[in-house]
């Protein structure tokens, strides 16, 4: 998934240094991967902090409480692939500095009737595109949405060296758009900046990661003492989602 939390970094208070960053996702069919680390310093380049092992982490559905494994590099997991089900919620809990680190998450039910307007794009040529140029509906996605959920579409290249059609622009190859609650989304050719094989990935998430999306997006230099989380004792995301994917393949000739 998206790596949302990677950028916390602390300022110089005794409480924020003595708290832990979490990450944890928790998706049907997948084990358990827990991430749990020390922030980082404000120039402190690393996509992570140190990490924080000897830690007994412990997750429950309510009726069975399983231990994590500790993997090394601050890393634990449980390897069943039973365990984590839609529909049900899951408290995470350990110890850290004495302070009882918690939280709680539900896992949505599985997008259904994701479906794309068409799966071959053809973008348009031109070395340049301006922020007056017209722009046009490159591809529709749409999905079914009773529930009013919240969902994500992640965008992710399969080419070992995705060719930049627009190298004026320092685009990211992989992103990620926030399609709220929304039964469709129309993206436009303008979204596109490399060409090759894409998965867009449809995920079904809760409002604390949309919330940890949103906050991500709109600053490079959130304080961390601001970050909306839903670590208590902590910060970080523990979160429940499932996916489903389409294959898209874009071309420009």
């Amino acid at each position: 998934m998206i790596a949302l939390i990677a950028s916390c970094k602390k300022e110089n208070t005794v409480d924020n240094a003595t708290k832990p960053v979490v990450i944890g996702y928790l998706i049907p069919g997948q084990s358990i991967s827990l991430r749990v680390y020390s922030q980082k310093g404000l120039s402190d380049t690393a996509t992570y902090g140190t990490p924080i092992t000897g830690l007994t982490p412990s997750v429950s559905d309510g009726s069975k409480t399983v231990q994590l494994t500790d993997s090394g590099n601050g890393i634990y997991t449980y390897n069943d692939l039973s365990f984590v089900s839609s529909g049900k919620t899951y408290q995470l809990k350990f110890t850290y500095n004495s302070l009882p680190v918690t939280a709680t998450t539900s896992v949505p039910s599985k997008p259904v009737g994701f479906t794309a307007s068409k799966t071959l794009i053809n973008l348009p040529t031109g070395s340049t595109i301006s922020p007056q140029a017209t722009d046009s509906i490159a591809v529709t996605f749409k999905w079914k949405n009773p529930d009013s959920l919240y969902h994500v579409i992640v965008f992710k290249n399969d080419d070992s060296s995705p060719f930049n059609i627009h190298p004026q622009f320092n685009a990211a190859v992989n992103f990620t758009i926030n399609a709220k609650k929304a039964e469709y989304y129309n993206v436009y050719y303008r979204t596109f900046n490399y060409i090759g094989i894409y998965r867009a990935i449809l995920w079904s998430v809760s409002e604390d990661y949309i919330n940890m999306l949103k906050t991500n997006a709109n600053t490079s230099s959130q304080r961390l003492t601001d970050a909306p989380t839903n670590i208590i004792n902590g910060y970080g995301i523990f979160s429940g989602m499932q996916s489903d994917t389409i294959k898209l393949q874009l071309t420009q000739y």
